[in-house]
């Protein structure tokens, strides 16, 4: 997985110990109402574009920039969707507490294709046939597609058995 040269400069610090990362994650809806999802190479797992947002980045231009490098599909973001905090321990060790913010996109251009060295597969699936995802990618494709609801956040007192850890 390509680390940004900020990421990779703590990790010279702090080993594989835990990081807080603030990133930006897209949930891209096509004129049909299709998920761009991509497959990750160190998982193997479809998940959502997504990715740590660099110094003096906003978040919605890094969702914009991921969805891109790692799908090859410009999008234009329509609305915040959520905010969530998640433990990420990758399978070489590293251990990462994300503070994600996800936005509802659509496509502007481009063609879904693996486009770096972080995907496997890229794709366009059905919300309603959607290969295996965990709980928090189907949270966020589930709060992007309501749109009368608000942005979604882990209610303060609430406990989310499901949302603190995960791949």
């Amino acid at each position: 997985m390509a680390l940004s040269q900020y990421v990779a400069g703590l990790r010279k610090l702090v080993g594989k110990d835990l990081l807080m990362l603030p990133s930006a994650c897209a949930v891209v809806v096509d004129d049909s109402g299709r998920v761009l999802l991509g497959r990750r190479v160190d998982t193997g797992r479809w998940s959502l574009p997504a990715g740590a947002i660099d110094p003096g980045e906003q978040p919605a231009d890094a969702a914009v920039r991921e969805v891109y490098e790692e799908t090859g599909v410009h999008i234009t973001v329509e609305r915040l969707a959520g905010v969530a905090l998640r433990e990420v321990t990758y399978p070489h060790g590293d251990i990462c507490h994300y503070l994600t913010v996800w936005f509802r996109c659509r496509p502007v251009g481009g063609d879904a294709r693996v486009n770096d060295e972080e995907s496997l597969a890229v794709g366009w699936y059905s919300p309603k046939a959607l290969p295996d995802l965990d709980a928090v990618d189907r949270l966020r494709i589930d709060t992007a597609f309501d749109d009368a609801a608000p942005a979604w956040f882990a209610v303060p007192g609430h406990g989310y058995d499901w949302l603190p850890s995960g791949s």
